[in-house]
């Protein structure tokens, strides 16, 4: 069909299915363990952020049960997409992991002045064994490799064991209140079970599910992989077909939601890193134009808070030994009846994330 012809969604129109799709315009009662699935994983660069994402999409929800769940070893943390932390259930670290090791085999050719001399393969077993013998701190597993290799670059003999491995960070680490340094150990050995990995094409499903509608390059971005063109012309007969306001092709689910531009979307608390604002090539569904790069300082990236279903402004936490106070710090001006809905939603968080502390909400400028 000529794209010309293609239905056009609007950015309100984007933002609302992508909402939807992110558990975001009502909190629903699903499981932990369901919805990171759903949402083919959380952002974890800190430990702290799964538990405010779930807190924001979840009726019910308490950091006890994520917790609980890595604990039981149904989820763990490990580098994916983007070759960043996620959070993910175990059969999705065993299935997207090994989707993903073309990006991760790229991204030590990035430290190959570091490498010189390094037998790639020989790092990958010995890296392995040491791991496999129990977990290890990055500190271990770079002393031991620079015994093999004392003229190569640490950092990056780090980076190339992180890479040539699929290593997750074993409990205490991202435990809710208690955690404890980086200690990693080979997905298999973790789990128990050996990877299966996920094909493109239905990891182009998953990816619709959760951010759809979505072109071919907004899912590269997600996914820090390239040339997936040819999994989404394979999924073609199966898909709808649309365009945003500026003529890109835009791919959905048949049934997935698409719900009226006009659905209400009360406010949502939202930690750092979030894979809402990290999804798409074009992100203008969720941020205005006109704050782009906004939510960033440096290597400093802030929580961020939606109103109307986009975003809004930054937010930051105080705990005290009697309470929590969060600081709501909009990029534009909220309307009053706005700012009330800002401060009911940033009680009921601190509700659900600090259980029995008074919250008091202040609004700052930026």
């Amino acid at each position: 069909m000529d794209s010309r012809k293609k239905p056009v969604l609007s950015a309100r129109a984007l933002n609302r299915a992508t909402l939807a799709r992110q558990l975001l315009l009502r909190r629903t009662p699903m499981p932990a363990k369901h919805a990171i699935a759903h949402l083919v994983g959380l952002q974890a660069q800190n430990t702290k952020p799964p538990y405010y994402a779930l807190a924001a999409r979840l009726d019910g929800f308490r950091p006890e049960e994520l917790s609980a769940l890595m604990e039981a070893r149904e989820v763990a943390r490990i580098v994916t997409m983007r070759s960043t932390i996620h959070t993910h259930t175990a059969d999705d670290v065993l299935a997207l992991r090994p989707l993903v090791q073309g990006a991760r085999d790229r991204e030590v050719t990035v430290f190959r002045k570091g490498l010189v001399g390094v037998d790639l393969e020989r790092l990958k077993a010995i890296s392995r064994d040491l791991v496999e013998e129990r977990p290890r701190t990055p500190k271990e597993i770079r002393e031991t490799l620079l015994k093999e290799w004392p003229d190569a670059d640490p950092l990056a003999l780090s980076v190339a064991a992180r890479c040539l491995l699929p290593l997750v960070q074993v409990t205490p680490r991202g435990l809710w209140e208690r955690s404890g340094q980086v200690a990693l150990t080979t997905a298999e050995t973790w789990l128990g079970r050996s990877a299966e990995p996920a094909t493109p094409e239905a990891a182009v499903l998953r990816y619709l599910a959760a951010f759809g509608p979505a072109s071919v390059k907004d899912m590269q971005t997600w996914s820090g992989l390239t040339r997936l063109r040819d999994a989404f012309e394979a999924l073609r007969p199966r898909l709808l077909t649309f365009q945003d306001e500026y003529g890109a092709e835009l791919f959905d689910l048949p049934d997935a939601p698409r719900p009226d531009p006009d659905t209400p979307a009360p406010p949502r608390l939202l930690p750092e890193f979030d894979n809402l604002l990290l999804s798409h090539a074009d992100r203008t569904r969720v941020v205005p134009k006109e704050y782009k790069d906004r939510t960033w300082k440096g290597n400093q990236a802030y929580r961020t808070f939606l109103v109307d279903g986009f975003l809004a402004g930054i937010w930051g936490l105080e705990e005290t030994k009697g309470g929590v106070t969060v600081t709501v710090q909009p990029f534009g001006t909220l309307t009053r009846e706005q700012r009330a809905a800002v401060a009911e939603e940033a009680g009921r968080t601190m509700a659900v994330m600090a259980p029995g502390k008074a919250c008091e909400v202040r609004f700052g400028t930026l």
